[in-house]
């Protein structure tokens, strides 16, 4: 990643559109997943969204043609959380307790929030998935990493029951249970990954977003994964072109 004025401005636009993001994602020019509102509309309905057009480096993308390499392993300290789920017209989202946090190479980010798209964004050799979960974490510089994991369709997962006894179904509505939550009781025991460089995959698609997608999808039961499309519906972007970016996969 490079420093300097261009950094440090990348930086700052990335922490204010991350503000409004995890603050609430519907402000701004009104935005959705179908019709003149959808994907591929983004770009044309704000100069804060120009990004979801005309950038270069966005999100999600098909994991395929990944470069293997010897890649450092994630550090998870997560602790538990207490429940608060907010639906915020565009996905169910939980606000997560500070103290938890991953290390990325010697690189700390703090997890925020973690929210759910349905079916998957990212796909792996074109194949779909159910759902796909995104924990997004900020550092000190105001940078953001999004750790993805992607649902198939499998057992029920008893991990999840808490959160999704507690989905408010309706937007803006807010739900908090005297339940403590660990994040990482939500993720695949193996921890391999691919890693890429994008963006927010929502409005205003801001760049510079450093990607990991663990390569180990989770299972949830039909059921699990329709409860929470009976809420959100189709809530996905499509997969983005790579153009000159690498792609890389942990051996």
């Amino acid at each position: 990643m490079r420093f300097g004025k261009s950094a440090m401005a990348a930086a700052l636009a990335i922490g204010l559109t991350f503000a409004a993001y995890s603050a609430n994602a519907s402000s701004g020019a009104h935005w959705g997943y179908e019709g003149e509102h959808g994907p591929e509309n983004w770009g044309h309905m704000s100069g804060e969204y120009k990004a979801c057009s005309e950038g270069k480096t966005q999100s999600p993308i098909d994991l395929s043609g990944a470069l293997e390499e010897d890649l450092a392993d994630i550090t998870f300290d997560y602790k538990p959380s207490k429940l608060n789920v907010i639906n915020n017209g565009h996905t169910v989202q939980v606000n997560y307790d500070n103290g938890s946090s991953i290390s990325v190479n010697g690189s700390q980010y703090n997890l925020v929030q973690f929210h759910f798209h349905t079916p998957s964004e990212h796909t792996v050799g074109g194949k779909s998935f159910g759902n796909e979960m995104h924990l997004v974490h900020k550092n000190d510089k105001g940078e953001l990493a999004v750790v993805g994991v992607l649902i198939e369709n499998g057992k029920e997962n008893a991990a999840y029951k808490a959160i999704w006894s507690n989905l408010p179904k309706k937007a803006n509505e807010k739900k908090s249970a005297a339940v403590d939550i660990n994040a990482s009781e939500l993720l695949p025991q193996d921890r391999d990954y691919y890693t890429y460089s994008g963006s927010l995959t929502t409005p205003p698609c801001s760049e510079n977003v450093r990607w990991i997608v663990l390569k180990t999808p989770i299972e949830m039961s039909e059921g699990q994964i329709k409860d929470i499309q009976k809420i959100m519906h189709k809530n996905n972007r499509p997969v983005q072109k790579m153009h000159d970016r690498v792609l890389k996969i942990s051996k």
